[in-house]
């Protein structure tokens, strides 16, 4: 009877594990594509992010029905049950990072047909760096890699510099040209988003190291 509990609760986490792996896939290219909207001043690519947002809110209610049923049919205990606790909160920040990534598209539409105030250059870096940490962050969980975790998380400092830095800039272009607030505000907005989502993969790093060590602690204070 164990046996058959401990291969159920398998079976059905291994699918929760899938899903939220989906969920990851989902949320890398709503980033990807709200880039290439801002990118390209494409109106219509920003509205598919945004319509999209809904399927990743779905699939993050889907996989927090199917933790909750797993609790309650499987009673999982210690690492078992960290790991179920850690996917509801995971799938909460992934769920907040699809937000951000459809904010930079209601932006790209705020925006309308006014011309980038400037070429985009750190914009796109944070980009990348997103992706990049949100992936190896998602595979640190798989891997129950706590130390990869902690280096996830150190690069979220590379994140913020990019922010200020754009952020410093844009004030030395609204200081110098004052009818440019308003462009060079929607860019601000853009990259706070990207520096949230950076903040959203230390919160699942912290879960990451929580779930193999038991350690519960709040990372880059």
């Amino acid at each position: 009877m164990l046996y058959s509990l401990r291969t159920a609760y398998d079976r059905e986490f291994i699918q929760i594990q899938d899903n939220l792996l989906q969920m990851g896939l989902m949320v890398d290219q709503a980033i990807a594509l709200a880039l290439e909207s801002l990118q390209n001043r494409d109106q219509a690519l920003a509205q598919q992010v945004i319509n999209d947002d809904q399927a990743i809110n779905a699939l993050r209610f889907k996989i927090e029905d199917a933790c909750l049923a797993l609790i309650a049919t499987q009673q999982p205990a210690a690492s078992d049950l960290r790991a179920v606790v850690a996917v509801i909160t995971i799938v909460i920040n992934l769920e907040r990072m699809g937000d951000h990534a459809s904010g930079i598209a209601k932006t790209v539409i705020l925006m309308g047909d006014e011309p980038l105030l400037k070429p985009l250059i750190d914009i796109p870096r944070m980009v990348r760096l997103a992706q990049d940490m949100l992936s190896e962050v998602l595979q640190a969980f798989v891997e129950r890699d706590a130390d990869s975790a902690r280096a996830i998380a150190v690069r979220d400092d590379e994140m913020d510099h990019l922010y200020q830095a754009i952020f410093e800039e844009l004030l030395e272009i609204m200081a110098d040209k004052p009818d440019s607030i308003e462009r060079a505000t929607y860019l601000m907005w853009c990259a706070h988003n990207l520096e949230r989502i950076g903040d959203r993969v230390t919160n699942i790093a912290e879960r990451v190291i929580f779930v193999s060590t038991g350690d519960m602690r709040e990372l880059n204070v």
